[in-house]
């Protein structure tokens, strides 16, 4: 088990007069801001605090999409799922990790924390109707509507004062600082680089507004994925009166005789000062991926700690977890992955910084494989990105770096994103430039370029290019599932995550270890609150997001199954500490009701 760092007490000299509330949430991503939401609207005086100076954690770096299966939205498409189906699908993925108290606490929530947002907040959701579960030979997989991803949202809409908290989009995962959203807008985007009058008009116009934004606002102002949810859900606390202060990192939690958390010591550019909270404390701090000294002893592969690239702020350095066991909390660290991994690039600008970018679209289309330094392919690449760096990691021998090349042919380079580098008509030379793209005229040159072995990487390349024009992966299976076509190409045939690399020049990008952020935590309860190493709850501490232990047990069975138990157990953490026990309580609708109530459209 890890030991928490030392702590140190604040300077008292310069402590300033305490502040009195009902809830403390530290920590304001998709997590702190669901319970400080939901404790509001049931009329508790709520305090955010944010280390950062900007609000929303990895939250608002996100895809934005969240697992919420039996939700209310999908119910009023006709799709009405019984529970049962899930916790087969669950069962049967997270196997030993499975643990039924709170996976029932979360099915049971999901469709009333949807619900409660949609209707009586600013955070309205659209619809994953087309987006499956990753493993669906497994019985219970879904096909779809088992998600949903906040609306985009104008930033228009929020006060410049709270404007100002919000955390931009990750630049590598926009264009120029625009984010684009999975689904249409992303289709249609795509379909302007092969030419779609409808696409370019699309994209002329998205892009000439965000323009037209960052002359008057200075900023992305068209919010979409997790910006979009971190904005409405400030929107909604804001709205509800919650404090929210920024560049103000808890310290240490406050316990009374009893050993009940009643607050905790809080510093700021004025000095540190007391937060009373008489309900409790909700953490919500964004686990530790940024925590060297825990990754060294809990993430495979990674002697110095150092040797792991995150997607979530800086911030995130595991102080949620550091106050809770310096009271008494367990770190549950037995979950099948210390984090939920996903490949990653690094991006180096001409200023000295290094990017990081997500690997999330580009694996499944077709014309592009993964291979190691030995020239062989180590996972269906098309699968999620947790299977992406799982595979990675257990095929790759100890003490070598683990790494891997993304390659593609001319003709995927210039119809898809490859990493960072973007499709026609964004040139490739920037990206050559700066050595993130590696080139070569043929496979064997493009080899000697990486570092891979040559002969073995054009026997791999001719082999995969075999039975790709028969539309096979027989080693892997690639474009076999529902999940592996849905990411690729419909207009390739006859499979539309395969296609042969045989259009030259062949580009690479360098791959490596990184993570959205980590799935052991504190241990807690169906209630969402703090275990102690007894199993017993630590009075008044409640915990969500990522500094709580996956409810997925460290599995990754389906994409956003970080955001969806973040907000669910946010909101569960949010009602128990108003006390409220019914469900109606909230003004949602039963999820039988649900299935004939339309989605809000504002």
């Amino acid at each position: 088990m890890a030991t928490p760092p030392n702590t140190e007490r604040p300077d008292t000299d310069r402590e300033r007069p305490s502040v009195d509330c009902d809830v403390l949430v530290v920590g304001s991503g998709a997590g702190g801001l669901s319970a400080a939401v939901t404790a509001a609207y049931h009329g508790l005086k709520v305090v955010v605090v944010e280390k950062a100076e900007v609000c929303g954690g990895a939250t608002s770096w996100s895809g934005g999409w969240a697992w919420t299966p039996g939700n209310p939205l999908a119910k009023a498409d006709g799709v009405n799922e019984d529970r049962d189906l899930f916790r087969t699908y669950l069962r049967h993925r997270l196997g030993k990790n499975y643990h039924e108290d709170r996976v029932d606490a979360f099915l049971e929530a999901v469709p009333h924390m949807v619900g409660f947002f949609q209707d009586k907040t600013s955070l309205q959701f659209v619809p994953g109707a087309k987006i499956k579960d990753i493993y669906g030979s497994t019985p219970g997989a879904g096909t779809g509507h088992r998600s949903v991803g906040p609306k985009p949202f104008n930033a228009r809409r929020i006060k410049p004062e709270l404007r100002a908290k919000m955390r931009h989009q990750l630049y590598e995962t926009s264009f120029l600082g625009m984010g684009i959203m999975a689904g249409p807008d992303l289709t249609k985007f795509l379909s302007a680089s092969q030419g779609n009058v409808q696409g370019l008009f699309h994209a002329a116009w998205r892009v000439g507004f965000h323009l037209l934004d960052l002359i008057t606002h200075r900023r992305n102002m068209q919010l979409v994925n997790g910006t979009a949810l971190t904005g409405r859900l400030m929107k909604s606390a804001d709205d509800l009166g919650v404090d929210i202060r920024v560049s103000t990192p808890a310290k240490r939690l406050v316990t009374d005789a009893s050993g009940r958390v009643t607050g905790a010591v809080v510093d700021s550019a004025d000095g540190s000062y007391t937060i009373h909270a008489t309900r409790g404390v909700v953490l919500a701090a964004g686990g530790f991926p940024n925590d060297a000294a825990r990754r060294r002893e809990l993430f495979p592969k990674t002697p110095t700690g150092r040797e792991h690239w995150t997607l979530a702020p800086k911030e995130t350095t595991g102080d949620g977890i550091t106050m809770a066991q310096v009271v008494g909390a367990r770190f549950d660290t037995d979950v099948e992955s210390p984090a939920a991994w996903c490949p990653v690039s690094l991006v180096p600008y001409r200023n000295g910084r290094t990017g990081t970018f997500p690997h999330i679209m580009d694996r499944a289309k077709p014309g592009s494989i993964g291979v190691r330094a030995d020239g062989q392919r180590f996972v269906n690449e098309a699968n999620g990105y947790y299977d992406y760096v799982d595979g990675l990691l257990k095929a790759t021998p100890d003490g070598e770096p683990v790494q891997a090349w993304q390659i593609a042919d001319a003709a995927f380079v210039r119809k898809f994103p490859l990493g960072m580098a973007k499709p026609l008509p964004v040139p490739l030379f920037p990206y050559l430039r700066s050595g993130y793209l590696k080139k070569g005229n043929t496979i064997e040159e493009l080899a000697a370029a990486c570092g891979i072995d040559p002969k073995a990487l054009a026997e791999t390349v001719a082999e995969f290019n075999r039975n790709a024009r028969n539309g096979v992966d027989p080693d892997f299976g690639r474009g076999s599932s529902e999940f592996n076509r849905y990411g690729g190409d419909p207009k390739n045939t006859p499979n539309p995550s395969l296609r042969p690399l045989d259009k030259g020049p062949f580009y690479a990008v360098r791959i490596v270890p990184g993570s959205f952020g980590t799935f052991a935590g504190l241990a807690s309860d169906s209630r969402a609150r703090v275990l102690d190493e007894a199993g017993q709850p630590i009075g008044g501490l409640y915990v969500a997001g990522n500094d709580q232990a996956s409810v997925m047990g460290g599995h990754y069975p389906a994409g956003g199954i970080n955001l969806g138990p973040a907000l669910t157990f946010g909101y569960i953490a949010g009602r128990d500490l108003a006390n409220a026990t019914r469900y109606e309580d909230d003004g949602t609708p039963t999820p039988e009701d649900a299935a004939g109530k339309q989605p809000a459209t504002s």
